[in-house]
């Protein structure tokens, strides 16, 4: 008989404590600022930080070294974090990031498109459509819930942004998963 099991994890956390695994069997004395930033609190040895960076991009994992890669990613975790957290919700996305990050809007945005080819905005509807999905999949919030939940003005506003990035309105979506969950556990 097969059993399928389903997982749902806190990725802040699971990065974390991956990250704290390697950092200790090296014994490098670290802080964890947040699931993309460490400060290491001693002059790293070229041959620890060869075992780090070989042992951490087995998992896909890379150190950065570039400082506009490093705000790339420094940008997108701020905007995941505001997305997640309620007291930001109404916030104003440039003033959000501006004020977390302690550079202006404009060179933010800059840096950002020029790395990704897209801009702040665009990945911000792209990550609120991936969200939209997951609180679909693992929760039993109605649509107007995960609207408010994700700052959407209005239940037809987060439906077109769905449609648009993913081609199905949200609740084609939901018929879909709601086969293929029935189906997996036939």
């Amino acid at each position: 008989m097969e059993v399928k099991l389903f997982f749902k994890y806190d990725f802040d956390t699971l990065c974390k404590a991956f990250i704290k695994e390697h950092l200790d069997a090296l014994d490098i004395s670290y802080a964890i600022n947040s699931i993309n930033e460490v400060t290491i609190n001693e002059n790293l040895q070229k041959d620890k930080q060869k075992t780090l960076s070989e042992a951490l991009k087995k998992y896909g994992i890379e150190i950065l070294t570039d400082q506009k890669a490093t705000l790339v990613e420094r940008i997108k975790h701020a905007i995941d974090k505001m997305l997640k957290d309620e007291k930001s919700k109404n916030l104003k996305l440039s003033a959000y990031l501006s004020d977390n990050l302690n550079y202006s809007y404009t060179y933010l945005s800059s840096v950002f498109s020029e790395n990704t080819y897209t801009s702040i905005e665009n990945y911000t509807i792209l990550r609120k459509v991936d969200l939209a999905k997951e609180f679909m999949c693992n929760t039993d919030l109605t649509l107007t819930e995960i609207a408010y939940r994700l700052n959407y003005s209005s239940v037809a506003h987060l439906s077109g942004q769905f449609k648009k990035v993913t081609g199905l309105t949200p609740s084609a979506f939901q018929n879909i998963m709601k086969k293929k969950k029935d189906y997996n556990l036939q």
